[in-house]
Formats: structure tokens, sequence, C-alpha cells
């Protein structure tokens, strides 16, 4: 990808039983170096370490629709 042009968005998704998935938005970074060091760092804290395996990493180009399609309400 190229990383001049691209943002890196760092969530962290908590499957819960009782209310649905907990997601967080971790934060926006300018390379996946900087997204993937963000993780090492929060990996140990309370709530994240319990869950490590919540943390994805999307790359996203900037200046261009993510979603085209539209949606329904069901």
């Amino acid at each position: 990808m190229d990383e001049k042009n691209t943002v890196y968005v760092l969530h962290h998704v908590r499957a819960d039983d009782e209310f649905g998935d907990d997601t967080k938005l971790i934060g926006v970074y300018r390379s996946q170096a900087a997204a993937e060091d963000a993780v090492l760092r929060l990996m140990v804290q309370p709530g994240f370490c319990d869950t490590p395996e919540g943390f994805s990493i999307d790359g996203y180009r900037l200046d261009q629709d993510h979603w085209q399609e539209g949606f329904e309400t069901i």
C-alpha cells in the first residue's frame, strides 16, 4: 500500500455474550509500524491483556470512499 496516501486504523474488539461485541477505536496512524507499536504498548494494559487477539489494523487510502454500497435496516 502507498504509505504516503494511507492511514492505518487500529481497533480492539472484545466479544461479550451479554452485550454483544465491545469495539474500541484505538487510533489512526501514519504507518503500519506505528499501529503495530501501539498494539505492543497496549496489549499489557488491563482488559487488552485479556484479549490480545482482539486487535486489528486496517489500511485505508485517503480521499477514497470505502463503503460504496447503501445499507438496509432490518
